[in-house]
């Protein structure tokens, strides 16, 4: 039996380095909140576990000077709700990222554990999704950046290069008039996977939708940046008409599966049912900034 071996280092550089060196073997530890439940399932045996909550820069919520923010990829969802900014901003974002587990696992859960898993019903990635997040990537080659919808390549598949870690999430900074909300569907009442998630961005001028980003999850083998049904509220007053061509964009671009949550017919109907009641709270927000 090969020997599990542990390492918390302290910087990007060392992570990196024995993340590299390890191989296949290698796995990142944020939160844990999946890594440690795949473990004592045997899905995954991994022969170095590289902790990466001792790297300042992942562990950080940072406003930028234009005013967007800066999450590091390992901060939890309980820090994230304690920021006395943040949720004011990205509300949207917050309510997706602290529907991750319980409250305990909230304590640990991150969002960009929570991408790096993989699943097309993680909650925080529509959210981000629809914020325009960008993340930080760096490996044995450097830096890049994706945008978040560009990361998840298929269920527990991502797009990261061998070596690769997720460092941190850039949202933009907010117009006047912007806001943002996530909704998912589950079929009970709290702490269950989404039959459907879906989060709006928008922003109103004199009652007029500017700008609009919608993700959708759990419908798909990743999830989706949903283009068409922006543009169906761009232009428009969010009335019944855009609202409508919006609903009919999130169902169309479905292809979801038959599971025991849900049927492929009820995820459909339900990702267009999710676009209105979203958009609706986003916009009340909106209309408060």
């Amino acid at each position: 039996m090969t020997e599990l071996r542990y390492l918390a280092p302290n910087s990007l550089d060392e992570a990196i380095k024995a993340f590299v060196a390890a191989g296949s073997a290698g796995r990142i530890l944020a939160g844990g909140t999946d890594l440690l439940v795949q473990m004592r399932a045997g899905v995954v045996k991994p022969g170095l576990i590289v902790d990466i909550k001792k790297i300042s820069e992942m562990t950080t919520i940072e406003e930028t000077a234009d005013g967007g923010f800066r999450v590091g990829a390992a901060v939890s969802g309980m820090a994230l709700h304690d920021h006395p900014r943040f949720g004011k901003v990205w509300p949207g974002v917050l309510e997706a990222v602290n529907l991750i587990g319980s409250k305990q696992v909230q304590g640990r859960a991150s969002a960009g554990g929570n991408l790096c898993n993989g699943s097309p019903a993680g909650d925080s990635v529509p959210a981000m999704v629809a914020a325009g997040a960008i993340v930080t990537i760096q490996g044995p080659d450097g830096r890049r950046e994706l945008p978040v919808e560009q990361v998840p390549a298929g269920p527990g598949r991502t797009n990261l290069k061998p070596g690769e870690i997720v460092v941190s999430f850039a949202l933009p900074p907010r117009p006047k008039g912007s806001s943002d909300a996530y909704l998912r569907m589950i079929p009970r009442t709290e702490m269950d996977i989404a039959v459907v998630g879906l989060g709006v961005s928008l922003t109103l001028k004199d009652g007029v939708c500017t700008a609009a980003r919608v993700g959708l999850g759990a419908v798909a083998p990743t999830v989706l940046l949903v283009e068409s049904a922006a543009r169906a509220l761009i232009g428009s007053k969010l009335d019944d008409a855009a609202l409508n061509a919006a609903a009919a964009a999130c169902s169309a671009a479905c292809r979801p599966i038959d599971d025991k949550r849900g049927t492929i017919a009820y995820r459909t109907k339900v990702a267009g049912v999710l676009l209105k009641r979203t958009t609706a709270i986003a916009a009340k927000r909106a209309e408060g900034n």
